[in-house]
């Protein structure tokens, strides 16, 4: 089932704030349809460069798609108010988002979707670059009803000390995973390879997980990113329908 032709843009985006890790209030961006039927919810988990304009922008996607989307300011903490390079910049300084952090404001973003009236009781988690990582995590420790892993690295691999992330591999979390993932890569990212994208969904499937992983070719990292260089269109167009046909199994009422 697809949900691409219900595309309807009635909808609402404001800045709110919710309570995360540990009862933090931290800022987030919602999107919500204006219409009242009960729909599933969406925590959009943002790239390392931060919570900016374009993941704003797929929020307000997911909206127009029928879904309550949310996406967390994971560098609220770091540099409140701050513009989205330097939160960012500021987040790495300290070694990235820890990961129990992450997991406590995932729960938190899905808690505030939960109890939206328009709710239907399931919330998914798709995060890109880092956060393709953090969905892996959330999916084994958060609770969520589904999740996509967009190109996330260090799940299996551990950062390069150029980089300046205090995060390692987290691939022994496997067993824990207690809902399905859609994973989408390129074949010519570095970080993660293709190997290590292959790596973990054999890993996913011996613990009998329920898994499916599409490796584009003539894409790399980032290839959902329309501002970028790495953008590919017809990888991205193909990589949206799975996404809502994922959505639209797993999170309908």
């Amino acid at each position: 089932m697809t949900t691409l032709a219900a595309r309807n843009e009635a909808l609402t985006a404001d800045t709110i704030t919710i309570s995360g890790h540990g009862g933090d209030e931290i800022e987030a961006y919602l999107a919500t349809p204006l219409d009242d039927q009960p729909k599933g919810g969406v925590v959009l988990i943002h790239h390392m460069p931060g919570y900016d304009w374009a993941t704003k922008e797929l929020a307000r996607r997911f909206a127009a798609h029928g879904y309550n989307a949310v996406c967390p300011n994971l560098h609220h903490r770091d540099a409140p108010g701050a513009e989205p390079d330097e939160a960012a910049a500021a987040s790495r300084a300290a070694g990235g988002v820890p990961d129990e952090q992450l997991v406590g404001d995932i729960v938190g973003a899905s808690e505030h979707l939960k109890e939206l009236a328009s709710s239907n009781g399931k919330v998914g988690v798709i995060g890109y670059c880092s956060g393709g990582r953090q969905a892996f995590l959330a999916a084994a420790e958060a609770g969520v009803d589904a999740a996509v892993d967009c190109y996330g690295p260090f799940v299996i691999g551990t950062p390069p000390e150029a980089i300046g992330l205090s995060i390692g591999p987290i691939v022994h979390l496997a067993p824990k995973v207690s809902a399905p993932i859609l994973g989408l890569f390129g074949a010519d990212d570095v970080y993660p390879p293709k190997e290590e994208a292959a790596e973990l969904e054999s890993v996913l499937k011996e613990h009998g997980k329920e898994v499916d992983f599409h490796i584009f070719d003539g894409a790399g990292h980032a290839f959902f990113a329309v501002d970028k260089p790495s953008y590919r269109p017809e990888v991205a167009e193909q990589a949206w329908a799975l996404i809502f046909n994922f959505f639209g199994k797993h999170l309908s009422a």
